[in-house]
């Protein structure tokens, strides 16, 4: 294809107004002599871009960087490149790589393209984030441990440069006024990335989460022994689910498959509210409405506020962070809505407490009077590091029934945990029980398992 054609595909696809595979349908329509504004036309007449004044705008820059030349990398190619070496039976990826030394001396075409490959590396090989910091090398997270993949010191124009080659010029200066930034980041259909920008005492940083490229089932992450009960809770029409757990837990990966379920056997209306949007859920049975906080809607609050009035059936809310965001999906759950929520912390008395306990004195009696006929379960997971190498879902399921409605009720959540602990038939657990669980399957070490169990008793037990 001609330069232009190609600039402007490159640049869609960093501006996130089409994807991959949309752009290679359209090429194969128009063959490979198609010319820009061709191009640029057939995408907004087969409805691809919405956008149409972003598609002008890159369109006029694409024209000019092509005359200067292709772009360093063919965006038709991308997704087969770098295809992952068989060794011993298995699919290995190679580590990621980037010459990191030479960032000083590549044009800002090269940064991004390089960018772009070491952010698909680390995702074929494994890692779930990757840091580029200001004075320090650059490294990954792998199965919840650390790795280095330079020796390399990143220079502040250096670590600056990396963090902000592939945004858009509307974003760069944002983060550069405001010194922080979240945003997510779609190199193709199945390369998405949500990314944190910020500066430090020393210069820029940057934390790259990857994520999955398919929505996968409660099954596969873990939840087979209590798959029946997630899945009684999935199937009332109102109501509040909460999925918690500390940062790193997959509360996002539960999240979605959660959707994704609904998705496929429901046929409502789903709205989600997310900071920023990571996994895109494509409409099945359901429509799927997915809005950001920042280019869709003001806050949490403000997009709660108006999805009431928005017909949904199903409420997916990113985060819990606050009085407003709480109070309002209480009432929306009240409501005749099914609302999903996550919030950073342990275990269910805890969540319990932290959301109880944002509302003034004024407003206890009521809100517990809420809570307690509102809520459906709460699923407190933790990632733990296995035996073999990768990592053991290890989960707290409280499921509301009379008992804990009472104990909600009158503010007595030190009783949860007995009563969690006689209802095992209706499908709860605690962490403590599931982790000695997972110990007794040597799925984890003995190590893991004591530095996550509080119960004295079974502690004693482990060997």
């Amino acid at each position: 294809m001609n330069n232009d054609t190609l600039w402007l595909v490159r640049l869609g696809l960093d501006h996130n107004l089409f994807t991959l595979a949309q752009a290679t349908n359209v090429r194969q329509t128009l063959g490979d002599s198609a010319e820009l504004m061709d191009f640029a036309q057939k995408l907004i007449d087969d409805a691809i871009v919405q956008d149409i004044e972003g598609l002008e705008k890159i369109a006029g820059l694409a024209l000019g960087k092509g005359a200067k030349g292709p772009p360093a990398d063919d965006p038709f190619t991308e997704e087969t490149s770098a295809k992952p070496a068989a060794t011993a039976g298995k699919l290995v990826a190679p580590s990621p790589q980037f010459p990191f030394e030479t960032v000083g001396t590549m044009s800002d075409d090269q940064v991004a393209a390089g960018m772009r490959k070491l952010l698909k590396d680390c995702a074929r090989f494994g890692a779930s984030d990757l840091h580029l910091s200001t004075g320090a090398r650059p490294f990954i997270r792998k199965n919840r441990a650390l790795a280095n993949i330079s020796e390399c010191v990143l220079k502040a124009p250096d670590a600056l440069r990396l963090n902000v080659a592939l945004m858009a010029g509307h974003q760069r200066n944002i983060f550069l006024e405001k010194k922080d930034y979240d945003y997510a980041l779609a190199l193709s259909g199945s390369d998405r990335y949500r990314v944190n920008l910020m500066f430090h005492k020393n210069g820029a940083a940057g934390a790259y989460r990857m994520v999955p490229d398919q929505v996968r089932t409660l099954e596969e992450l873990g939840f087979t022994k209590h798959h029946e009960t997630l899945m009684k809770m999935l199937s009332y029409h109102n109501g509040l689910i909460l999925i918690t757990g500390p940062v790193g837990s997959g509360k996002t990966t539960t999240l979605a498959s959660m959707v994704g379920h609904l998705n496929e056997t429901r046929t409502d209306h789903i709205i989600t509210v997310e900071d920023p949007i990571e996994v895109v859920q494509p409409a099945r049975g359901c429509n799927v409405t997915q809005r950001e906080v920042g280019p869709h809607t003001k806050s949490f609050f403000t997009a709660l506020k108006g999805a009431l009035r928005e017909d949904p059936d199903v409420i997916v809310i990113g985060e819990l962070r606050d009085l407003e965001t709480i109070e309002m999906a209480i009432s929306a759950s009240e409501t005749g809505h099914l609302v999903i929520g996550t919030m950073h912390t342990s275990d269910a008395a805890t969540t319990l407490n932290r959301m109880l306990d944002v509302f003034p004195p004024s407003q206890q009696t009521q809100i517990r009077a809420s809570v307690a006929e509102s809520l459906r379960g709460i699923v407190c997971q933790r990632l733990l590091p296995a035996t073999d190498g990768r990592l053991a879902l290890a989960c707290e399921i409280l499921v509301s029934n009379t008992a804990i409605q009472n104990l909600i009720r009158e503010g007595k959540s030190a009783g949860l945990r007995n009563t969690m602990e006689t209802g095992v038939k209706e499908g709860m657990c605690l962490m403590d029980n599931v982790v000695f669980g997972l110990w007794q399957e040597n799925r984890i070490s003995a190590e893991v398992a004591q530095a996550n169990i509080t119960n004295r008793v079974l502690k004693n037990k482990i060997s």
